[in-house]
């Protein structure tokens, strides 16, 4: 993973603050997706946190100093519950924050969630959205873009071939089928030889 210096220096304070607020996160994306084999460099940090208004709001003002963010955007993404965005100020490194939608499976992706050590000096760890909910979540993504996007297709398929056998295909089946992604599920377990 590139850039693993502003990562750190970017992520450090919002855990720091999502920690201090109880609210429970996990990391996906593209550094999940690098953590657990499809490396690629990003410069930016996708975030799922379980946020209300009042913890959104409260996360934002603590982080002021150290970032750029919204505090109109972060209204409107717990309305929405979408995503809002916050820019460190000394890497430009960007963390988005997404809202929990409050599924199911969203639960499900935070239970699962290991801690992880995200450089090799074991200076900051962080909660990883497990191999299984970073392929569903990519294959959402995907299904979501019209079905066009390279990078979450070969994410998957990187992730996919690391794992192999360990991966749990009934949690797989399971909820692709309720994300209605069972279809491109089963094409890339085919296109990685494990059906």
């Amino acid at each position: 993973m590139d850039n693993t210096g502003d990562l750190i220096q970017a992520l450090r304070p919002v855990l720091a603050e999502l920690d201090r607020l109880g609210v429970r996160y996990c990391v996906g994306g593209s550094i999940a997706s690098s953590l657990h084999g499809a490396g690629r460099s990003t410069l930016d940090v996708d975030l799922a946190a379980e946020l209300n208004e009042t913890t959104a709001l409260t996360l934002a003002r603590g982080l002021e100093r150290e970032f750029y963010v919204s505090q109109v955007g972060v209204r409107d993404a717990v309305r929405r519950k979408a995503c809002f965005n916050l820019i460190h100020l000394g890497t430009s490194f960007k963390v988005d924050i997404f809202v929990s939608k409050d599924r199911p499976f969203d639960h499900s992706v935070l239970n699962r969630a290991t801690l992880v050590s995200l450089d090799d000096n074991d200076t900051l760890s962080a909660r990883i959205t497990s191999a299984e909910d970073i392929i569903l979540l990519k294959l959402e993504w995907y299904r979501l873009g019209n079905e066009t996007s390279e990078r979450q297709w070969d994410d998957v398929t990187r992730v996919g071939k690391v794992y192999g056998d360990r991966l749990d295909q009934p949690y797989l089946r399971q909820w692709a089928k309720e994300l209605g992604v069972a279809d491109l599920l089963e094409r890339l377990l085919e296109n990685i030889g494990r059906q």
